[in-house]
């Protein structure tokens, strides 16, 4: 999975999904460099997306890759001289538009943006909640969903989990592990 949806509500008619694939993390050094952590299953691809936008999707931003240092790349983005300006971009979250993404290469891997938001329901059909964000903490993703009552529920995103995705109808069922049981 790639990506994560900016806002988890999808398309817009004002404006297309946009996916955030990185952000700037610091200025480096004083010619304007920064570090930019990537988000994209293949780190150094946010460089191919070609300009990227910020979360208003007005900037665009474009960038080279210039090194790797510690888990994060060393970039030049056209426009940014000097240190000033490029601390004024720390934090800065970059997105690409959902559309200019390759669809994923198996059917079992899916973007981010594509779960978030989807229905998630029980075998039976019953309502669980909504797929409100998927996180990544070291040991594989996990699924945020927010309950109706406002509750949320974490579970791992896993086959045995969620045997089913259906993008087409919105929904995800969702087998709770007191269900396995």
């Amino acid at each position: 999975m790639t990506g994560k949806s900016e806002d988890g509500r999808g398309d817009t008619p004002s404006r297309p999904q946009l996916v955030e694939v990185g952000v700037i993390a610091a200025p480096h050094g004083v010619r304007g460099l920064v570090k930019l952590k990537s988000f994209t299953a293949e780190p150094a691809a946010i460089a191919g997306y070609g300009p990227l936008v910020d979360a208003t999707g007005r900037r665009r931003i474009r960038l080279a890759i210039l090194s790797e240092a510690k888990g994060q790349f060393i970039v030049r983005i056209e426009g940014v001289a000097d240190r000033d300006a490029a601390e004024r971009l720390r934090g800065t979250r970059l997105f690409v538009e959902r559309d200019r993404l390759p669809p994923p290469e198996e059917a079992d891997e899916f973007y981010h943006a594509d779960l978030i938001g989807l229905a998630a329901v029980d075998a039976a059909g019953r309502t669980i909640g909504t797929v409100r964000a998927i996180h990544d903490f070291g040991a594989g993703d996990l699924l945020e969903i927010a309950r109706p009552d406002s509750g949320t529920i974490i579970l791992p995103f896993t086959r045995d989990t969620v045997p089913e995705i259906d993008l087409t109808a919105g929904r995800l069922v969702v087998v709770e592990p007191a269900e396995r049981e």
